[in-house]
């Protein structure tokens, strides 16, 4: 089942919104539980046995951390056969038929016979749901969250259907006391609805659309210059309508249920450095890599050559976490020694002021990247590479000019206004911290949901906001805008749910077609 189908947005989700805000607050973590599970196993039910297999086994690794003590040779130890389990099965799943395949090469090269292994089918969502449960075991032997003796609020803080599937990597401790004490207001939930068709039409309006694009283009055994620079900008502009498209629509399905999730995106095809970049993209992931692998290994603390060391082996680690392909390991070298390159320069990672010449190489750069990581196999990445750097003939093949249709241009040609308007507009009101993002949601957007108060915006934080509307504690509206203020986001609704039903007619007369990530 996927967020982009029928099913889903006229069975699923109707029928466990009922659900949900028909039950008490006791049953709602339970009731979250069993739907996700149901929603993950609607692709396979065999497979949820591995995956609530690994969920009982980390709440255990957890339990026996937390009777160890803080950081504790016991605890270490415990900590050491947890990591060690939750790397070997993801491992077995996702790297067993590489490995075998990859050995095979290398035998046979010598007249041997090669090794025949039956094909292991990759479970989806396996390398999410692992980096969570690896997270919160390290997060109870460090001492930044205790082990939870609920097993129905751990299960389902590994198992919540928004972002099982392909993220944002979420962190147990971030997530805690909204399992507790979450609240579900008016305003709460018309944001959350308002972010989900947000996501909806990126990844079925625009994503979809280039995807067809891409894939051709991608496909053609000789590429012109023009055909391998429009796949790449295809791709590029796919992959970012796609994957924040499905966080967005992850996000706001936990606005529904009164969740709050870490953003995933900030307009990262705005910046000026492959640093900045990594700052934007994937947020998640690229802060947990750098919680519980580039500190692990050593961060900043030692030499200067052994900073780059960890910095290169981090997004090498990385870009095998993507895929059991060496197109993934040469993508993250690729950033690995750009984000070591920049730091020995001193790179400027948050800047105040747009740099043409410095955004232009750093989306270059970026560019460069996303063809590999979309090729097959290195063959097809050469011949993207070829053609796109021997500048030779910027027209299109015979074979491009007959499948490009006119929305398929026009698509191309808004997805970028939109990136550059968003961008810019992004780059002056929210321009970014000197320090990198925690790994957390906004702060002020945790508190209002957390034990200490739990309520929703005040009168004051309302009116700054003409969508909003307050309320007291005892849930009595207090305050609710006139309407003549609210007619410019009422209007941008308005055109969003027209995109959004458009889109859901668009999903309707065309074939299936997955989120990206679900690979991953």
């Amino acid at each position: 089942m996927v967020f982009s189908s029928n099913v889903f947005l006229f069975l699923f989700l109707p029928v466990f919104l009922g659900l949900y805000y028909l039950s008490g607050n006791r049953y709602r973590n339970l009731l979250l539980l069993v739907a996700s599970y149901i929603f993950y196993a609607w692709w396979r039910v065999d497979f949820l046995l591995l995956f609530a297999g690994v969920t009982v086994f980390n709440y255990w690794i957890g339990l026996r951390i937390g009777a160890a003590g803080v950081r504790t040779k016991a605890a270490q130890r415990w900590l050491l056969l947890g990591v060690v389990v939750d790397l070997c099965v993801l491992g077995y799943f996702k790297y067993a038929n590489f490995g075998v395949d990859s050995l095979n090469e290398i035998i046979t090269s010598f007249g041997m016979q090669p090794f025949v292994l039956t094909h292991i089918l990759l479970p989806i969502g396996i390398s999410f749901y692992t980096f969570e449960s690896i997270s919160y075991i390290i997060d109870v032997y460090r001492g930044d969250t205790p082990a939870t003796h609920n097993l129905i609020d751990f299960a389902a803080f590994v198992a919540i259907f928004p972002h099982l599937i392909a993220g944002p990597v979420l962190r147990f401790k971030d997530l805690v006391d909204q399992f507790n004490h979450r609240t579900h207001t008016v305003d709460k939930f018309a944001e959350g609805c308002t972010r989900f068709m947000q996501g909806f039409v990126k990844k079925v309006f625009i994503a979809d659309t280039l995807a067809a694009v891409a894939d051709h283009c991608f496909a053609l055994q000789n590429p012109t210059t023009g055909d391998a620079w429009l796949g790449a900008l295809a791709y590029t502009a796919q992959l970012y309508f796609d994957f924040s498209g499905y966080s967005d629509m992850a996000i706001g399905l936990g606005l529904m249920m009164g969740f709050r999730f870490m953003e995933n995106f900030n307009q990262p095809y705005i910046s000026q450095s492959i640093t900045e970049f990594w700052r934007r993209w994937h947020i998640s992931l690229s802060t947990w890599l750098r919680d519980y692998l580039y500190i692990s290994l050593g961060g900043n603390r030692g030499t200067t050559f052994q900073t780059y060391r960890n910095l290169i082996l981090t997004m090498l680690l990385g870009g095998l976490w993507h895929g059991a392909n060496v197109t993934y390991i040469i993508w993250g070298a690729w950033h690995g020694v750009w984000l070591a390159i920049e730091r020995a320069l001193g790179v400027n990672a948050a800047p105040r002021v747009l740099n043409p010449l410095k955004w232009a190489f750093t989306f270059l750069l970026v560019i460069v990247g996303w063809v590999i990581f979309r090729a097959e196999n290195l063959h097809v990445a050469w011949r993207m590479y070829e053609a796109m750097f021997s500048f030779g003939d910027w027209k299109l093949s015979e074979l491009n000019r007959a499948s490009l249709t006119g929305l398929q241009v026009g698509t191309l040609v808004i997805a970028y206004l939109v990136l550059a308007f968003f961008g810019i507009r992004q780059f002056y009101n929210q321009p970014m911290q000197d320090k990198a993002p925690k790994a957390a949601a906004k702060t002020e957007q945790v508190n209002a949901d957390g034990p200490a108060s739990a309520q929703p915006r005040t009168p004051a934080m309302a009116r700054q906001d003409p969508a909003a509307i307050a309320y007291s504690p005892s849930g009595a509206a207090v305050y609710q805008p006139h309407w003549m203020s609210q007619l410019p986001v009422l209007a941008t609704r308005l055109a969003l749910l027209l995109l959004f039903a458009a889109s859901v007619l668009k999903l309707s007369a065309q074939s299936y077609s997955p989120f990206l990530y679900f690979q991953f």
